[in-house]
Order: C-alpha cells, then structure tokens, then sequence
C-alpha cells in the first residue's frame, strides 16, 4: 500500500482496493455516533469492565486517530458514556470502537464523533486503573494492531496495516 484512503472513502471500495492487505470486522457493532463515517490511525486499549484507561486517554489529544478498546464483549457495563465521548470530541478523537457496551446513547448520537459498540446498558464500569494500552487487541475475527489504519462506515469496519 503506498498510500492510507482518504476519510471520505466507502469501506467497501477500500475494500476493492486493498482486498489483499485488508481486514474485515464481523457485522457485529452498532452506530451510536453523531458521525457514522469515520477513520483514523488506530490507538487500542484491553481492560475489562474499567474504563479507567479509556477516560486516560481520551483525554489526551486524539489527533484524528481512532481509540479501540477491547473490553471482552462485556455486556455487564458501560466503558464509554456522554462524559467521556465528550472528552473524545474536544481533544480531537475520530472515533471509538467499543467491543462492550456504552450508556447515553442519545447524547452520544448528537455528538461529532464516531461511536460503534455492541450495545448499551445504564450501569457504569469499576475504576480501578486495570487494562493495558497500545497493545495489539484481537476481536471480531481481526487483530487491530497500535498505528494500524481503522476506516467504518454504514457498511461496517475495515483495517489496513500502516506497513504495506
């Protein structure tokens, strides 16, 4: 790959064009996000059912990127809300990939961020500080790896390697 797709590029013809490198989300996440067309260089996160890591470092500037967050599929809690998407939005974060849940959906939905998760539920996460980030994070049958490029639309998620 000599050069990432642009941010306005369809997942399905980046797709076409990069079907050889590229890797395919199961259809498994659902649009929450003021923005449903989003794309970044990819930071991750593991923690389960502590958000304490996701509130960390969407409070530092996202410079467009996109903060992936393998919470274990937990449909027990919240990882990410209206407070911290906030935090998203003014540090400049493209967007979220929540693989759990998140809370204040329809707050998040008004927000200019991307926001796809498994689903929603009221109940907050523990904050205890536990998780690790920028490390490579596997779910939905792809391995998203830090500094990797995230592209999702209506069609659904895509990764392509920052090395080709």
């Amino acid at each position: 790959m000599t050069q990432a797709p642009t941010t306005l590029e369809k997942t399905a013809d980046i797709y076409d064009e990069h079907e050889a490198a590229i890797q395919v989300c199961e259809p498994i996440f659902r649009d929450y996000g003021g923005h449903i067309r989003f794309s970044g260089q990819i930071v991750t996160i593991k923690c389960h059912e502590d958000n304490s890591l996701v509130r960390e470092l969407l409070g530092k500037p996202g410079n467009g990127r996109v903060l992936v967050v393998d919470a274990g599929g937990s449909m027990r809690c919240a990882m990410l809300g209206d407070i911290l998407a906030q935090k998203g939005v003014d540090n400049g974060w493209a967007g979220v990939l929540m693989y759990g849940c998140i809370r204040d959906a329809r707050e998040i939905s008004e927000m200019p961020i991307g926001v796809k998760a498994l689903a929603t539920i009221p109940k907050k996460s523990v904050k205890k500080g536990a998780g690790e980030a920028e490390v490579p994070v596997t779910f939905a049958l792809v391995t998203f790896r830090p500094g990797d490029w995230l592209y999702a639309d209506e069609d659904g998620v895509v990764v392509l390697p920052a090395k080709a």
